[in-house]
């Protein structure tokens, strides 16, 4: 008997039984905003609805991916308006979430840039093709909605930097009364 010896394969882009196969890698960034408005004092922010697969959806909030030449401020600005139908400014900068997945057999580390923002025009009902729904709901909502783990985080530390901002706004209106 000679020595062992890896069965041939049939063509060089075969695999073994058992190989497992290298993922490339990549990296994608993207911008998007939590859009807040106050409805009989609640904060209320958007988010939408995508289909995947046959039977399932994701409930997210609007980003997407930069055009040549844009900013963060500027993409998550577009981005937000295409994907909710509304117009928006930024209000401040929020913190980057950060994820990875696997795409087409290539892992994707992916960096999302977020900022908070509020309406100044446009309406829900002109949103883009990418979302099927888009609506309004409260920061209490929020966290039961949303699909992915990263953005329940970040819109719960916007709730509570919206709330701190809301304090600190009333007790500077009481002392102002004196």
């Amino acid at each position: 008997m000679g020595p062992l010896r890896a069965p041939r394969l049939a063509s060089p882009f075969e695999r073994a039984l058992g190989a497992v196969a290298r993922l490339r890698n990549a990296t994608a960034t993207s911008a998007g905003g939590i859009v807040v408005r106050h409805e009989a004092g609640v904060a209320h922010l958007v988010v939408g609805m995508r289909r995947r697969e046959r039977d399932s959806v994701t409930w997210t909030l609007p980003k997407g991916t930069p055009e040549a030449g844009e900013s963060r401020e500027e993409t998550a600005i577009r981005e937000v308006a295409e994907e909710s139908g509304l117009q928006v400014r930024i209000v401040g900068e929020l913190e980057s979430i950060r994820y990875t997945f696997v795409q087409h057999g290539t892992r994707i580390h992916k960096t999302v840039h977020y900022f908070l923002m509020e309406p100044i025009g446009g309406d829900l009902a002109r949103h883009d093709h990418e979302f099927e729904q888009v609506r309004w709901v409260t920061f209490d909502e929020a966290p039961h909605l949303l699909t992915f783990e990263t953005e329940r985080a970040l819109v719960a530390r916007a709730a509570e930097r919206i709330a701190g901002e809301a304090l600190a706004a009333a007790s500077a209106a009481g002392d102002a009364r004196g």
